[in-house]
């Protein structure tokens, strides 16, 4: 065999020649200008095909998949490089969704001509793409004996591949239409069984004589040894707009091929799968791609696609594990099969935008740039154009000092470029659509209709080593203050030692006795929501905490989901945290709170004030993603110290957590489903230890913004460690020698009430006018301890679309640690942004929000 990849215990070259498609950059229909691209390019690696709107890439042969990918993405660059000078864009497709026949001409070519007058509209309709990848095999015989071992498996690779649902302008109902078009030839399909080498090349001899076939290169089965070098030829699939599904494909296949390979020389009997279950598994791939039923090869019966694959990829292992290729092809199936199939993906993006230009900009966009970017990989500072135009922010985290891109946001900022304004637009509005249609809305408090969560398309990162401190600072900050909430409802200790003052606890709007004499095993947070900034020097800081109800991860997942639907250009690779666990992870953390005396499994439910509550939609995808039910007070009765829900589907059922999601005074006045007031009731079962509520009761003290002033200090007294995220300097007005240098510096300092919400009465100082500035110093001195300040932190700022460019945006990021056994940050998070020249992110306020990718 032939010359993996790194740590391989055996060489085999892998090679790929890929078909591309030039588009008019204009129009995005199919044209033919092969013929002056390749002009500008070298005179190896890139050659003419039967059509004229086809360019050809052909990669050296490579021992490992990382040196593949690289030239294959050098290679398509350095192609749509020279058609973008020729007007023109380059897809990696099976086909393009927008053609007309008429318009497309054959290459001038002798043998390509004397096909045309062969096969005559066949030849004319190969208005197709495909890839071949090369896996080196140096004994011929040996490579044909392989064939039966790898053409069960052919089916599978082509529906990992399938990228061709569009033809001439309409839906086909296919995933790959292009294998409908390409098997016209009259050698295509199942390559067959041959005892030799000898027996096939007179097989080949034969289909000569005949005059079916003018010469050995018309031999187009679904894998063939290839008549030129000596490797065997993978055809059957589509041509990928995403690179690495390319290199997906070709490290599966060579893994195959050193299967069939070494099965062939141990004399083992080969699969006898008869030519019309192949043909069957493989029209069944076309149709469905990704998203429907395959053939299993092994069972020779209909099953999910991802199941099939999945089966291709564990039968591979060994072979993969020698070639020192697991890992990564594994990591690969599972990205492809959460993304789905290129035909899915361009009927997603024409549904969204409205058109199949639509389609046509996803796949062009895929082509011409390096979707995997985020695994690794460098790519220079640029400056950007239009969108971007005089772009200035001293601190933005997208975009230096002179407008250049930084080079990890290199490829997003590319993938909006290229879609430009007007297609942003649309984009947009399918965003804003599918809102609607799932419901992605938030009702704020006195507002009379809910409203849309105000998300931006482009994507906000959070460097792995950024998010490394974050952690440990997050759990450290929580298990502080869970700490602390169990010592203030206790002995207070933390005031006895004098590192708290009295009245911070005593005189604390949040204070209540609800959280007294419960269980000392309670968990007092099971979530919180940490809200940080960074400055202009890209330190973290924390801005608050929030450990009554924290608010937001539902809004951050549907982020993550509206950003895949709607601008798939832009999808994080394996580099970037999956957000899919996030309610898993919730609901144990829920379970964990449960009172240590259930005798069964724990029943958890998430208790809400119904479709009237601000955040309805939060509650109800995180209660059905959690597979628990949504309970209003009015539903929950107490009978002998239990939570009982009354009147579910399935009768009256008792309930052990209640994942609060009710402000607690609304809580303990409300009514139950006896008329009577829940409070009392609920109160006693926790404290018997017959249920939880979670967050617990009483936490309102320490959600209290005059105690963010005191958590270094409980961090230091509680778990004797020095804090490990910085927080903003804040004065307690409540403090006489605090209050009198707040009011000397009122138009320098941020003025916030202790216990609001959602921005009111926030006073910027520096923003402030001499009136809001009067007003506040009014306030302050009517009630200091209803009030602390803190000082002004130069935010750093995002790009933002207002709909015709990017303008810089302060943006702020909720971060959420759950515990269970011990503070664990949840690997999600959401970033929320500013309005014009403002420092005051909230939605509520005008800002927006934006997807969040953390990085590994």
């Amino acid at each position: 065999m032939g010359s993996g990849s790194a740590g391989a215990t055996r060489a085999v070259t892998v090679g790929v020649e890929e078909e591309f498609h030039l588009v008019g950059l204009d129009t995005r229909h199919l044209v033919p200008g092969a013929r002056e691209v390749l002009e500008r390019l070298p005179d190896t690696g890139f050659t003419a095909e039967l059509q004229q709107s086809v360019v050809e890439t052909n990669s050296s042969p490579h021992c490992g998949l990382a040196e593949l990918r690289e030239e294959l993405v050098r290679s398509r660059r350095e192609l749509a490089d020279a058609a973008e000078r020729s007007g023109f864009a380059v897809v990696a497709a099976g086909t393009v969704p927008l053609a007309r026949m008429e318009e497309i001409s054959v290459t001038p070519d002798v043998r390509y001509l004397n096909m045309v007058d062969a096969y005559q509209r066949v030849a004319h309709e190969q208005l197709i793409c495909g890839a071949q990848v090369h896996v080196g095999v140096d004994d011929r015989d040996l490579a044909v004996a392989a064939l039966p071992w790898l053409a069960p498996w052919l089916p599978v690779l082509l529906a990992v591949s399938a990228s061709s649902p569009y033809w001439l302008g309409s839906d086909t109902g296919y995933a790959s239409w292009r294998t409908s078009v390409w098997q016209r030839w009259p050698t295509t399909g199942p390559a067959g069984t041959f005892g030799s080498a000898a027996e096939y090349d007179e097989m080949v001899a034969g289909l000569l004589r005949s005059g079916v076939i003018s010469d050995p290169g018309m031999v187009y089965y679904d894998v063939r040894p290839s008549r030129h070098v000596p490797t065997l030829e993978l055809r059957i699939t589509d041509a990928c707009p995403n690179v690495d599904d390319v290199v997906l494909i070709a490290g599966l296949f060579r893994a195959l091929v050193l299967r069939g390979c070494a099965y062939a020389t141990e004399g083992r009997e080969p699969p006898r799968m008869r030519d019309e279950w192949l043909r069957a598994a493989t029209w069944r791939a076309a149709r469905s791609g990704l998203e429907g039923e395959l053939v299993d090869p092994v069972t020779l019966s209909a099953a999910p696609a991802p199941d099939v694959v999945r089966r291709l990829l564990h039968t591979a292992r060994p072979h993969l594990e020698e070639l020192g290729d697991w890992d990564g092809m594994a990591s690969a199936v599972d990205a492809v099969l959460a993304q789905g199939s290129s035909a899915h993906r361009q009927r997603t993006a024409a549904r969204r935008g409205g058109s199949l230009a639509d389609a046509v900009d996803l796949v062009v966009a895929q082509t011409r740039t390096s979707p995997v970017w985020p695994l690794g990989g460098t790519i220079p500072a640029q400056r950007t154009p239009g969108l971007f135009e005089g772009y200035t922010a001293p601190a933005d985290e997208a975009l230096d000092e002179q407008g250049r891109v930084r080079p990890e946001y290199a490829a997003p900022v590319a993938a909006v470029v290229r879609l430009g304004a007007a297609r942003l637009r649309v984009r947009a509005r399918a965003r804003d659509e599918r809102q609607r249609v799932d419901g992605t809305l938030f009702k704020p408090e006195g507002a009379d209709e809910p409203r849309l969560f105000p998300y931006d398309l482009l994507p906000r990162l959070i460097p792995g080593e950024d998010w490394a401190l974050l952690r440990g600072g997050l759990a450290q900050r929580v298990a502080a203050l869970e700490a602390f909430l169990h010592d203030v409802h206790g002995e207070r200790l933390v005031v006895r030692d004098r590192v708290v003052p009295s009245w911070v606890v005593e005189d604390a709007p949040g204070l209540r006795d609800t959280g007294a004499r419960l269980p000392a095993d309670t968990v007092r947070i099971t979530l919180a929501g940490i809200d940080l900034v960074r400055d202009g020097a890209g330190n973290w800081m924390v801005l608050e905490d929030n450990l009554n109800m924290p608010s937001g991860i539902a809004y951050a997942l549907a982020a993550r989901r509206l950003a895949a639907d709607v601008l798939p250009e832009l999808r994080p690779g394996e580099g970037v945290l999956a957000v899919d666990q996030v309610p898993s992870l919730l609901k144990s953390a829920l379970v964990a709170a449960a009172p240590r005396r259930s005798e069964r499994d724990p029943v958890v439910a998430l208790l809400s004030e119904g479709p009237d509550s601000p955040a309805w939609f939060e509650h109800r995808l995180l209660a059905d993603e959690m597979g628990v039910p949504v309970v209003t007070p009015g539903e929950l009765r107490l009978v002998d110290q239990r939570v009982v829900v009354m009147g579910g589907r399935y009768g009256a059922y008792p309930v052990d957590v209640l994942y609060r999601r009710i402000a607690e005074d609304r809580l303990v006045s409300a009514l139950g489903a006896d008329r009577r007031p829940l409070g009392p009731g609920l109160l006693d079962a926790v404290r018997a230890g017959r249920a939880a509520v979670a967050n617990a009761l009483g936490n309102g003290v320490a959600d209290d913004k005059v105690l963010y002033a005191f958590v270094p200090r409980l961090i230091e007294y509680y778990l004797g460690e020095r804090p490990l995220l910085r927080s903003i300097r804040t004065y307690a007005c409540g403090d006489p020698e605090e209050c009198a240098h707040v009011l000397d510096h009122l138009a320098e300092l941020v003025v916030k009430p202790v216990d609001g919400f959602g921005g009111d009465g926030i006073v910027i100082g520096p923003d402030a006018t001499e009136e809001e500035l009067k007003q506040a110093r009014a306030d302050i001195v009517a009630a200091p301890r209803r009030w602390v300040a803190q000082e002004t932190v130069p935010l750093s700022t995002h790009p933002t679309f207002t709909g015709e460019r990017f303008e810089p945006r302060a943006v702020d990021l909720r971060a959420y640690v759950c515990q269970s056994g011990g503070p664990a940050v949840l690997p999600v998070a959401l970033t929320r942004s500013a309005p014009r020249r403002s420092l005051l992110v909230h939605s509520l306020r005008g800002g927006g929000a934006k997807d969040t990718w953390i990085m590994r």
